[in-house]
């Protein structure tokens, strides 16, 4: 049976490469960008089965009057995947106040208006899957990439969040971790704040070339989010690529060191 899917941030990369997989099993998408142009070629080729939609994500109104649209046009939504984002790169101490702002106001408020604006359809018809696209960044952390981190590590906590309080209504939520990938994430769609020279040292190792198979292909990615939205219980978490678990089993096991190490004094504290 057909889904309707609505994906936020299609016009490249994860968001566009999904939302063709859908189409091509039949599903009916509805795709968001902030230049429907950049949807075109799958509105050629896959006609009324795409419903394309000028969106910025930051815009509350519009979010809740996009969602209201797909509503009336496909009469259900079935799925929602937050996929609207992009990376800032820079040391804490370089980044400026604005570009902090934007940052949160695209990753976090965005993913939450359009959040929003999904969940009273998805209560009414009493069933519906919202996918948040957070990153192994919201897992753990990284040093030139601290706003996007933080970013994500709020949408994990919102979405864990949201999963409990949604679940007695039929709506389960996922949150999707990838690893790097060779999509344009880190190319023309980030934004780099202003270098601090003495930052260079570690940014220079920082960008060092990774080993050969770090980055995973963006287009292998597809069956596993097809799997996930036909999944009857899908999980909170779910891991894209080879690099991120054994990546987080390492840091993991790190953190419950130091926890069991410093365990004295935390007990102590609590009086």
């Amino acid at each position: 049976m057909s889904k309707t899917i609505f994906i936020t941030g299609a016009s490249r990369g994860f968001g566009k490469i999904w939302a063709e997989a859908f189409l091509k099993r039949g599903d009916k998408v509805v795709a968001t960008a902030r230049n429907t142009q950049s949807l075109k070629d799958l509105s050629d080729k896959y006609g009324d089965a795409l419903l394309p939609l000028q969106l910025d994500v930051t815009d509350r109104g519009a979010s809740f009057a996009a969602l209201e649209k797909a509503k009336a046009h496909f009469g259900t939504i079935d799925v929602l995947i937050n996929n609207a984002g992009y990376g800032l790169f820079g040391a804490v101490e370089e980044t400026s106040e604005q570009e902090a702002r934007d940052q949160f106001e695209t990753n976090v408020f965005g993913l939450l208006w359009v959040t929003q604006a999904a969940l009273p359809i998805m209560r009414a018809q009493g069933h519906g899957h919202i996918i948040q696209v957070s990153s192994v960044l919201g897992i753990t952390a990284l040093p030139v990439l601290g706003l996007y981190t933080a970013s994500k590590f709020a949408v994990e906590g919102l979405s864990e969040s949201l999963a409990a309080e949604v679940k007695p209504f039929g709506i389960n939520i996922t949150l999707v971790e990838p690893n790097s990938f060779n999509t344009d994430w880190a190319g023309s769609s980030a934004i780099r704040s202003q270098a601090i020279s003495a930052y260079d040292p570690l940014k220079e190792a920082f960008y060092k070339a990774p080993a050969p198979g770090f980055y995973g292909n963006p287009d292998a990615t597809a069956e596993a989010i097809l799997q996930l939205v036909d999944a009857a219980e899908p999980p909170l978490r779910l891991f894209l690529g080879k690099v991120a678990l054994p990546w987080t089993k390492q840091v993991y096991a790190e953190k419950l060191s130091t926890w069991e190490k410093w365990s004295q004094v935390a007990d102590a504290a609590h009086g």
